[in-house]
């Protein structure tokens, strides 16, 4: 298992990423959160194996809502942390 921190730049507040986000680490087996950030970015931090996680980038960066648009996604290793589930973060 590895984590990796990903942060999300673009239209991805206000659009149900978060949500969709959330949704789609479920389908692939992924733990962690998902927050807004004050920047108007989104942070997520997911676990997993790396083919999940290569899947999961991808994914996120194509758009995981019609009403998202993705202009950047920074993709960082991080110390490895285990989750019980995948969860979003609110304020």
């Amino acid at each position: 298992m590895v984590t990796q921190h990903f942060l999300v730049t673009g239209q991805v507040q206000g659009v149900g990423f978060r949500w969709s986000a959330a949704r789609l680490a479920q389908q692939l087996g992924i733990t962690g959160t998902v927050q807004n950030l004050p920047t108007g970015q989104v942070a997520i931090v997911a676990s997993g194996n790396p083919e999940q996680l290569a899947d999961f980038a991808r994914q996120i960066k194509a758009g995981v809502t019609p009403w998202a648009i993705v202009h950047d996604l920074k993709v960082t290793a991080a110390r490895t942390q285990r989750f019980a589930e995948f969860r979003i973060i609110t304020r």
